[in-house]
């Protein structure tokens, strides 16, 4: 469906329940090799905020971020979403950057040649996802769709009052939440996204 088509329809209660149960998932997260920023201009302050506060509990050794060049913007999300994270106390050093990206598929395969050369994908097991709420599992999806060996854990945040559960009973929280439902079938048709977690 399009924008507006998300805009404009009303989740039936068994819509709101399945949404709820399949696609806000929730991972336990253990520590992982390597912290996943996808770029967003949306809540950057608190998914840096958020990112420190899992390098501080010792949950990554490594992050990348990855965004390119946004409309009314001269600098990459990259760049804005790294210089927040080190002014929230994680090591520059510890931040792989990507500069390119401008959907979430080329978030993961431009990334994982830097990974590769930093890192070695071979050395990389789990994965932790971080984005936002209502693009929630599409982000581990893709993630699943490119590199299917690592572990993958996902961690969404979001600056809406209305509790995650509730994303219904708000019209922005809402709309924003029908239009990436809306995309995982036709994502998965076209080999954009893979079922993650697996059946």
């Amino acid at each position: 469906m399009s924008t507006k088509d998300s805009t404009a329809r009303l989740p039936s209660a068994d819509e709101i329940s399945e949404i709820n149960r399949r696609h806000l998932i929730d991972t336990p997260l253990v520590p992982a090799d390597l912290l996943f920023m996808f770029g967003t201009r949306e809540d950057v302050a608190l998914r840096a905020g958020t990112a420190a506060r899992l390098w501080r509990e010792g949950y990554f050794r490594w992050s990348v971020v990855s965004g390119g060049v946004t409309p009314g913007s001269e600098q990459s999300e990259c760049t804005i979403i790294k210089a927040a994270m080190v002014a929230a106390g994680i090591p520059a050093e510890r931040i792989l950057e990507e500069h390119r990206a401008m959907n979430t598929g080329e978030n993961v395969i431009l990334s994982l040649p830097i990974i590769e050369a930093a890192l070695g994908l071979r050395n990389i097991h789990r994965v932790i996802c971080v984005g936002n709420t209502w693009t929630a599992r599409r982000y581990p999806m893709t993630l699943h769709r490119h590199w299917p060996e690592v572990e993958k854990m996902l961690l969404t945040v979001d600056s809406f009052a209305t509790p995650r559960k509730l994303w219904h009973t708000d019209a922005e929280f809402c709309r924003r939440m029908l239009y990436e439902w809306d995309k995982i079938e036709p994502y998965k048709a076209k080999g954009f996204i893979a079922e993650w977690p697996e059946p």
